[in-house]
């Protein structure tokens, strides 16, 4: 069984192609610059060369195309034909509070997308394009939609209604959602598994850091709390995201400044977080670096991302009334053993202590805290793609068992 996995953003395409009979990835790629003068794209088939090409890529349905005529080439093709491709997943953003897990995509989820763009207007109508691109492509093969909020969805109330008159959220729904809830789901269960535990017994705290940052509070295998929010914007200082901040900041700079709705929002979105505080990068690689030859920003930049992440860790185990395990994921989480490092040293408090050669680790699945810790201290790499694969192939074959019982 061949399914195809597929990530749009505004202006890029990732995907890959799994044999989900032994979950073994035949191909992956990515399409980047789509719609400017010069796309780019990457193919990477299995037991092949990669294969780097420029082109003119004028929208998500041309990038599409080289997908699928890459994926049947005669030189670095994976399959023969397009027949080959059983269903396609899609990681859509944005399923506000129609969805609480992945689905099937017909009319009606698409209406419901359609809805959903308010919520994310720089997520979703690329999503969107994904689908309806596929089904030009690939007519009469099932998609499926898996939400990046549908794991939230087991939040209670306390946790996602903000303290703004109730009304707004009756009339448009504003309330905290969360984010990347694929990976948070994923590695959370990666934990349980590698603990030997049941994830229904465990209290998991997950740290997904990159660029984009978020932690999850999952109790007995539901999240309870998630940093990210009524948007992406909330929560962690992030790469160029500020996260959480006073509200009447925005309101003073934009006075102060002369500055109109999209220009703030790009500031908070795009030129904040650890690039705004050090000058230097968005990339924590870089930033690390520069901290190491002296640069102070630098290190302040580090220090109050670590900080923000101490201290939400430190809510989620009131939120949980206590913690089993901490898992790191993500870009930073996986490959940072600085990082896992100096955040475990402000959590002492839980018994936690870091096994630095254990810890001295990028992209491993294992404990890094030592044996007598009662609290375990994990690195998950994350397979967000995978975990949509995997969705993506339950929910088709619940489809098809269905129609047989019928």
């Amino acid at each position: 069984m061949n399914l195809l996995v597929i990530n749009c953003g505004s202006s890029s395409l990732k995907y890959q192609l799994i044999n989900m009979d032994n979950e073994y990835v035949l191909a992956k790629g990515l399409v980047e610059k789509i719609g400017l003068e010069t796309g780019i794209f990457t193919h990477d088939p299995s037991g092949k060369y990669k294969v780097v090409q420029k082109h003119n890529i004028p929208d998500h349905t041309a990038a599409l195309n080289l997908v699928m005529t890459a994926l049947t080439d005669g030189k670095y093709g994976v399959i023969e034909n397009l027949n080959e491709i059983v269903a396609v997943g899609h990681r859509i953003v944005h399923g506000g509070e129609f969805y609480s897990s992945s689905v099937l995509i017909d009319d009606d989820v698409m209406i419901a997308l359609e809805k959903c763009v308010e919520l994310a207007p720089l997520h979703n109508p690329a999503n969107i394009i994904g689908v309806n691109s596929c089904k030009a492509l690939l007519p009469g093969v099932p998609q499926v939609a898996v939400f990046d909020t549908a794991f939230h969805q087991t939040m209670p109330e306390e946790a996602y209604i903000y303290p703004l008159p109730y009304e707004y959220y009756n009339k448009y729904k504003v309330r905290k959602y969360g984010f990347h809830g694929t990976s948070h789901k994923y590695v959370s269960n990666r934990a349980a598994y590698v603990l030997e535990k049941p994830i229904e017994d465990l209290k998991i705290i997950t740290c997904h850091l990159g660029n984009g940052a978020s932690i999850a509070a999952i109790k007995y295998g539901e999240s309870v709390d998630t940093s990210m929010g009524f948007t992406p914007l909330e929560g962690l200082a992030m790469g160029t995201r500020c996260g959480s901040i006073d509200p009447s900041i925005v309101t003073y700079l934009m006075d102060k400044e002369g500055l109109d709705i999209s220009e703030i929002n790009e500031i908070m979105n795009k030129e904040s977080g650890v690039l705004g505080i050090s000058g230097v990068s968005s990339d924590f690689r870089d930033i690390e670096s520069a901290a190491e030859n002296g640069n102070k920003r630098a290190q302040l930049a580090i220090d109050v991302f670590n900080y923000k992440v101490k201290t939400t860790i430190g809510s989620y185990v009131a939120a949980m009334d206590g913690v089993d395990a901490i898992v790191f994921t993500a870009g930073l989480g996986e490959n940072s053993p600085v990082t896992r490092k100096e955040i475990c040293l402000g959590l002492t408090y839980l018994g936690i202590t870091i096994d630095d050669e254990k810890n001295n680790t990028r992209r491993e699945e294992l404990v890094i805290t030592t044996k007598d810790c009662k609290v375990k201290v994990l690195v998950v790499p994350t397979d967000e793609e995978l975990a949509i694969a995997r969705d993506t192939k339950e929910i088709i074959t619940s489809n098809i068992l269905d129609k047989v019982l019928i």
